[in-house]
């Protein structure tokens, strides 16, 4: 197979319209928006980090193609973290990863604030990286058939190979009626490649089958202190039954322990199973996205390969607490999957997201200061903050972030303090900051969310400004599409 070479994409281009099948048979597990939190009665704020760009990259097959993304299917925190942002390189990998607080004012409330907190990992270089052992998981059942599944995963895989090392090894496990190997482990590009050539679709859906024996083949070439993954690539259109749901993410945490994680690539249109993908993804400590074009393919699996592969950090959770004395309410924009109990985050047996060489993570609350109108009215009964928080004046919140190394089992712990000061300085977002705040006004805008207070559409647009980079030029489009299916 025949792989084009990488051509930079021109300014404005934005990715063909294909047609749906039929939207309404795909299956989403959309979370209600996060509500409001009064400071005084839930101080702390916990969630796992989340490096999945899924949500993003559906939510533009479906506006490509003339029709707004189901509510359900949209998660905004994706959305934002689909983008690069500005963050500081960290400089020792004994931490690794930078950590970056600021605050600005919101552009949709003049009664709140932005708090946004950004982590990077470290990146590493070809030579640097360990070696992988990789099963390609493909089904290949006749829903896979159309020119947007499995010809699209051909390609996808096929350029994955390309970026691999002499040291690496893939195998291809597929399931249609049933499961088989069709490719023993190599490095052999061209025998990767052929074997991908000769795969049609056809059958009925044994995933279940097709993902115990992609692990079993992922065990046998364990390669200690590497990378082993299942890539499972699908449609997510599992014939797996509700009780055989459970079974089947008991065997990918039981794999997860041993060290073999799990990596889901959604395709198609018309029966695709999103909830499937993306929580399968979640137990399997690895990525869950969603490859609409040969591009995304590109993004994800060459460009953002070292990401997407190699993890740098494990069990990853953000804790937040606010001090009632400056913040008196707050709200966490996305995550909604992700919310861990405030106990979760000291227990280092909970398990919580993973970041890859290169990844970042971007979060954002928005928060109400002590004395302005907020979205909850006062309390008659309300207590005053109590002499801890007023002595801490000076304070906004205290961040806390826990992680494990790659080879670890006990998590180490950093912190920061947002200073009440920072409040004060905010002004409107700019530069990097506004467009963040951009995605997840329209994030939030797609979801339905009634605290957007009329920000539009085209309010996004001007918060985003002129961009240079493609990916951030297609947002632009693919927002000035959504306003005008809006009707403005």
């Amino acid at each position: 197979m025949r792989v084009a070479p990488a051509i930079a994409p021109a300014p404005g281009f934005v990715p063909p319209v294909v047609v749906a099948t039929d939207p309404g048979r795909e299956r989403y597990d959309g979370e209600e928006v996060s509500p409001v939190k009064l400071t005084s009665a839930e101080p702390v704020s916990t969630f796992s980090v989340d490096v999945d760009t899924g949500a993003y990259a559906n939510a533009r097959r479906f506006l490509t193609q003339g029709t707004m993304p189901p509510q359900a299917a949209v998660r905004t925190e994706e959305m934002i973290n689909y983008f690069r942002y500005d963050y500081d390189r960290p400089t020792d990998r004994s931490q690794p990863f930078t950590v970056t607080t600021d605050v600005a004012k919101t552009p949709w409330n003049a009664d709140t604030y932005l708090m946004r907190i950004g982590l990077r990992g470290y990146d590493i270089d070809r030579a640097e990286r360990p070696p992988a052992n990789l099963v390609f998981l493909m089904d290949v059942s006749g829903s896979m058939a159309s020119p947007d599944k499995l010809p699209l995963v051909k390609t996808a895989l096929s350029g994955l190979a390309g970026e691999l090392s002499a040291k690496d090894r893939v195998s291809i496990v597929v399931y249609a009626g049933a499961a088989g190997l069709v490719l023993e482990p190599t490095n052999d590009v061209k025998k990767i490649r052929r074997a991908l050539d000769e795969l049609s679709a056809g059958g009925s859906t044994a995933g279940g089958a097709g993902l115990q024996l992609a692990y079993n083949i992922a065990e046998d070439n364990f390669i200690e202190g590497g990378v082993n993954r299942v890539i499972l690539a699908t449609d997510g259109d599992f014939n797996v039954g509700v009780s055989d749901q459970k079974a089947l993410v008991e065997m990918i945490e039981g794999y997860r322990d041993r060290n073999i994680t799990l990596t889901t690539l959604g395709f198609g249109t018309g029966n695709y199973n999103e909830t499937m993908m993306e929580q399968i993804a979640n137990h399997g400590n690895g990525n869950y996205a969603y490859i609409d074009t040969a591009l995304e393919a590109k993004k994800v699996l060459g460009d953002e390969m070292s990401s997407t592969l190699f993890t740098i950090a494990k069990d990853v959770k953000i804790q937040v607490e606010f001090n009632p004395a400056v913040i008196s309410q707050y709200r966490l924009v996305g995550y909604e999957n992700r919310a861990l109990r405030e106990e979760d985050f000291d227990n280092d047996r909970v398990d919580a997201g993973d970041i890859g060489a290169g990844h970042q993570v971007t979060a954002i609350y928005e928060v109400v200061p002590t004395g302005a109108r907020g979205w909850i009215a006062p309390r008659r009964y309300e207590d005053a903050p109590q002499s801890e928080a007023a002595r801490r004046m000076a304070e906004a919140a205290h961040v806390k972030l826990r992680y494990k190394l790659p080879d670890g089992d006990t998590s180490k712990l950093i912190d920061y303090v947002v200073t009440s000061d920072q409040l004060k300085a905010a002004r409107a977002p700019r530069g990097d900051f506004a467009f963040a705040a951009a995605v997840a006004a329209f994030g939030q805008i797609l979801r339905g969310d009634e605290k957007m207070q009329g920000f539009d559409h085209d309010d996004v647009g001007a918060l985003a400004g002129r961009q240079d980079d493609f990916w951030r030029q297609e947002f632009l489009q693919l927002n000035a599409l959504a306003a005008s299916m809006k009707g403005g």
